[in-house]
């Protein structure tokens, strides 16, 4: 299972989110036809932009509660003090790409950032 985990403002469009999931994959040599879901907090995931760049890409959004991404804090690898202050964990995009990976999940690496849009891409076995 390969995860693009997302975090971004509430009035982010979806053609930002593509844009820049697709720039973490290429980061990572993976096909765009290889990811397998979006992921981030429950409260964002209706979010148009989130919502959208899921319709776009024909991929399901796995919601992660707080609790989740708290339980994956210690494995993040950048954390944002902002995010820390509003919800209580030190990450959205890494944290929940790592939940809805799933078992033996890992992050291939940091998130990448733009137009108040992160993205991180995790890989496991899924649940």
């Amino acid at each position: 299972m390969i995860v693009a985990g997302i975090g971004c403002g509430r009035e982010t469009s979806s053609e930002d989110i593509v844009s820049l999931i697709f720039v973490a994959l290429a980061n990572f040599g993976i096909a765009p036809e290889n990811l397998t879901a979006i992921a981030t907090e429950t409260s964002k995931a209706d979010q148009h932009g989130i919502a959208g760049a899921a319709r776009s890409l024909s991929l399901p959004i796995v919601r992660c509660p707080v609790a989740d991404l708290g339980r994956v804090a210690g494995r993040v690898l950048t954390r944002s003090l902002r995010v820390q202050e509003i919800k209580g964990v030190p990450s959205i995009a890494e944290a929940s790409a790592l939940v809805a990976a799933g078992s033996n999940a890992r992050l291939l690496g940091a998130r990448v950032a733009a137009n108040k849009v992160t993205c991180a891409i995790a890989i496991g076995e899924g649940s």
